[in-house]
């Protein structure tokens, strides 16, 4: 289970109890090493992961496909993760716990960010412009408390979100029954297809459904780079 959540700076205070943002000024941050390819500066965006590993951690196709997205779009990306203990260990081959391991989400984090991770207690939001959670149990288990556009719906009342369609469709989309949970907590449900993301437009977050649908992976990708593409344009505004 799996969909990707994106947040837009104005908002990251709301979402992560972390300081305003008086005129959207950036600070130099040191010690952050920065994913990107474009030669010309382009918008800061914090990437925040959840551990390796669908089952436990980050689903490690959206985050890939949305690294590759925000590098075509000229982004530079931080990469952070807690620095915390993971909830279990799963057993990727069994999809079962494995007792006898423990892990810590910011080491399996920093497989994905090739070692360039910084903790998140160290994210301020006067350093980027948008942040973007990918999906994965670990948003759940490891990181808050819900898949990535939950939490949208628990910290933005009346927020509006999307994980796809509201009915399974045959296996199409399992996890369908999402959409209610979103409604319980006074968010609103926009029906998409996986590859569409939606804007909320009043608190500039946006979503795309990924792995809540069963489907070939590239239609997952291009659900994610709708996404991206929506985020880069709210962030030059």
């Amino acid at each position: 289970m799996a969909a990707v959540r994106a947040l837009m700076a104005p908002r990251l205070a709301a979402a992560s109890a972390l300081a305003p943002l008086p005129g959207n000024t950036r600070m130099p941050s040191p010690r952050a090493a920065l994913h990107g390819s474009a030669p010309r500066p382009g918008p800061k965006v914090a990437l925040v992961l959840s551990g390796c590993g669908v089952y436990d951690g980050t689903e490690l196709h959206e985050a890939s496909a949305i690294l590759v997205h925000l590098s075509r779009g000229g982004a530079e990306v931080q990469i952070f993760a807690p620095d915390v203990p993971q909830m279990h260990v799963i057993d990727h081959t069994k999809g079962q716990p494995a007792e006898s391991e423990t892990r810590n989400v910011l080491t399996e984090s920093a497989r994905i960010a090739r070692g360039k991770i910084t903790d998140l207690a160290r994210l301020s939001a006067a350093n980027h412009d948008a942040a973007i959670f990918p999906g994965g149990f670990g948003a759940a288990k490891n990181l808050l408390c819900c898949i990535a556009p939950v939490l949208a719906a628990r910290v933005l009342r009346g927020v509006e979100v999307t994980v796809g369609h509201e009915q399974e469709e045959g296996g199409k989309w399992p996890y369908a029954g999402t959409a209610e949970a979103i409604k319980a907590l006074g968010a609103k449900h926009c029906v998409k297809g996986v590859t569409e993301a939606h804007v909320d437009q009043k608190n500039k977050v946006v979503t795309t459904p990924a792995f809540m649908c069963e489907t070939a992976l590239h239609h997952i990708h291009d659900g994610i780079g709708a996404m991206v593409k929506k985020v880069l344009e709210l962030t030059r505004k």
